[in-house]
């Protein structure tokens, strides 16, 4: 196994440590003050370090003429496995709408299920993501490391009223930011199913 897709496995692992830091505390624990923000702090941290995988495989494979079918697979699946973890851990803290969380999913099975037909037909296909998809994982990435930071901080840098404001801005442009994830994620698997109509239908 080449070093861009150790990468990609590696990216999967830190899935459940993410999982782990942020099991331990949520927003609910704000109002009674067992809110803990360095835990959110270092599941932001965890999620920074996958995320740089993501460029960091890609590039290399790229670079290094390592682009294999294994790669251009569980690449796209370990990005799914992260960013929708986190989504639901979101939608738990009442920061991501279950409409938004509905519409990733949508699109994931979708383009999921149209990669595995493809894999499994006579002459073994495999479809790589598009630009839209690429975008919309970026965006996915930036939004949650944003949300998990800004929570962090804005927790650990102020008290009392100060404190109350800067969470709610976090928690109010994250909410934004989820939509518009929302919005991005949709088109991405309208135009990667538009891009593979021809192969939708001749599949039998």
């Amino acid at each position: 196994m080449n070093l861009p897709n150790k990468l990609t496995l590696t990216r999967i692992l830190l899935v459940p440590v993410f999982m782990v830091f942020v099991s331990l505390t949520s927003l609910n624990g704000i109002a009674d003050g067992s809110f803990q923000p360095t835990y959110y702090l270092i599941a932001g941290i965890v999620f920074a370090v996958a995320s740089f995988t993501d460029f960091l495989d890609g590039h290399l494979a790229r670079k290094w003429n390592m682009v294999t079918d294994f790669g251009k697979f569980a690449d796209p699946l370990a990005d799914k496995l992260l960013t929708t973890v986190a989504f639901i851990y979101m939608m738990r803290d009442g920061v991501c709408s279950p409409v938004v969380l509905c519409i990733i999913l949508a699109r994931e099975f979708a383009v999921s299920g149209l990669r595995m037909v493809a894999a499994g037909a006579k002459d073994g296909k495999v479809i790589a993501a598009n630009m839209w998809g690429k975008v919309k994982t970026v965006l996915q990435m930036l939004s949650i490391i944003f949300y998990f930071f800004g929570m962090s901080i804005a927790s650990m840098s102020a008290t009392g009223a100060e404190q109350g404001v800067r969470q709610i801005l976090v928690i109010s442009i994250s909410m934004v930011l989820c939509w518009l994830v929302a919005a991005v994620t949709a088109i991405s698997g309208i135009k990667y199913l538009w891009d593979n109509r021809s192969f939708i239908n001749t599949a039998k």
